[in-house]
């Protein structure tokens, strides 16, 4: 180990971030991001194991510096924005603009939504950088569900005779072959949701949620529920970018004016929120941060063990909180997402810590206040301060958290029941129906001779289906 280089990071921290290398001139070599800066500088210790032109920048590195960031994502919009500036020597893969995955809204008569890594000047609208291809896939999945926008050439869609697999599955309107009246609208919808404006979609996704409750209808209900948390989190993450940037956010001095807000030491804040389904899968969970960014050795996810609780967010609060304290870590701040009901129990629950609740108020996103450890509200913070982009950094990841938990559970609890009831329909078989027609309540309306089409079904499973759904004896 080279015990030189190795002194000059001895200080990184284990979180996420920028990193920049100087020359013994004070020239900038290199900037980098990194999901964990301790991690990563460490990888440079071993020159061997470099790039060439990484091994030569190394023996040139005399200071490293470090900026320490919400998340990743955060870390890769302030890395492009530095390699964009300063221009670094060592940064040949981004000064083309080549490296991030990015999203484009075509300039056509029916606009394709693509993902490309070219320049940004190649096409018209352009969003992005993502940080992953995954989270990109994720984006425009979300989009295709909400506003079915095609995704294929312009080659393919002339030369199509009939709507392909995705306007099957809800995914496409289909303008290669269905007159569109509304497609204009939902470019602008999905231009409203890559830029962050999606709360009017998400209140109409709520009703129709509603409204298949009122009706007993939970399959789809479940699925508008998946787009308003698509949503949210496709639109928050914008927002958490620029605003944290504008505000210069850093996680030692953010938590120190939360510190002095409070008039508390923090070593370990933990953040609690809670999901369900109108009672459904009720599950929670807890984010940990302290001085240098989010502690995950802390996270926790919680499942409901009692379940009279259950659709009760104020009992199910009660659970989680008791079972956090009592199992550890030590937690010197407890946040919790909600109003008055959930300090309030969260208070009984652990008095010995102070309690500190996060509430939306009547708009999520700028409306939000804050209800003391001793009771009071207080409504004045600046939206662009360091403290109000650090409460609502940790309330966002905490709600990030609970949701994926809470659609892993779903998914493993919702198997499609209605199938479940038809004898010899095991899972590899259920698979197949719900991949070819999308839901079980497709597969239920189908007739005999679609569900003789599906791969792998067979004739005598086919039979077996239709009769069970159609009172019928073949």
């Amino acid at each position: 180990m080279n015990i030189q280089f190795s002194d000059l990071i001895e200080n990184s921290p284990n979180a996420p971030g920028i990193y920049k290398m100087y020359d013994s001139d004070g020239t900038l070599l290199y900037v980098g991001k990194a999901k964990n800066l301790a991690n990563r500088l460490r990888q440079y210790t071993d020159i061997s194991k470099l790039e060439l032109h990484k091994q030569v920048m190394r023996t040139l590195v005399a200071r490293v510096e470090w900026e320490i960031t919400p998340t990743e994502s955060d870390a890769l919009i302030l890395e492009q924005k530095l390699i964009k500036t300063l221009k670094p020597k060592y940064n040949i893969m981004l000064t083309d603009g080549k490296m991030y995955p990015m999203i484009a809204l075509t300039a056509s008569q029916y606009p394709r939504l693509l993902k490309f890594r070219g320049k940004i000047s190649q096409r018209r609208d352009v969003y992005g950088p993502y940080p992953s291809v995954s989270a990109l896939n994720e984006t425009i999945k979300t989009i295709q569900k909400v506003c079915r926008l095609r995704t294929c050439t312009d080659t393919f869609m002339r030369n199509r005779t009939r709507p392909c697999l995705l306007y099957q599955i809800g995914r496409c309107s289909a303008p290669c072959t269905i007159p569109q009246t509304n497609y204009n609208e939902n470019v602008s919808l999905a231009r409203r949701i890559l830029t962050g404006d999606s709360q009017p979609i998400i209140a109409d996704l709520t009703r129709e949620m509603k409204k298949y409750s009122d009706i007993m209808d939970f399959e789809h209900a479940a699925e508008c529920r998946d787009k308003i948390a698509a949503l949210t989190q496709t639109s928050n993450r914008g927002i958490r970018r620029n605003r944290a940037h504008s505000a210069n956010f850093n996680w030692n001095d953010s938590v120190n004016d939360l510190e002095q807000w409070l008039g508390i030491e923090i070593k370990c804040a933990g953040v609690f929120d809670n999901s369900h389904l109108f009672g459904k899968s009720p599950v929670g969970a807890m984010i940990t941060f302290g001085h240098d960014g989010f502690i995950k050795t802390g996270y926790r996810h919680f499942k409901l063990r009692d379940a009279s609780r259950a659709g009760n967010d104020i009992a199910m609060m009660a659970e989680f909180v008791s079972r956090a304290v009592s199992r550890g870590p030590k937690l010197d701040l407890i946040i919790v997402d909600g109003g008055p009901a959930q300090w309030n129990i969260a208070h009984e629950t652990a008095p010995d810590i102070p309690i500190l609740g996060v509430t939306k108020g009547v708009v999520r996103d700028g409306d939000e206040h804050f209800i003391m450890p001793d009771g009071r509200v207080y409504r004045d913070m600046a939206k662009d301060s360091r403290l109000f982009l650090l409460l609502r950094a940790v309330r966002d990841e905490a709600h990030r958290f609970v949701i994926t938990f809470h659609r892993t559970v779903r998914a493993k609890n919702m198997t499609s029941s209605v199938l479940d009831e038809i004898d010899g329909i095991g899972p590899g078989r259920k698979r197949a129906l719900l991949n070819h027609f999308g839901s079980a309540r497709a597969v239920a309306d189908a007739d005999l001779d679609s569900l003789r089409h599906v791969p792998g079904l067979g004739k005598s499973a086919a039979e077996k289906i239709y009769a069970h759904f159609h009172s019928e004896v073949i």
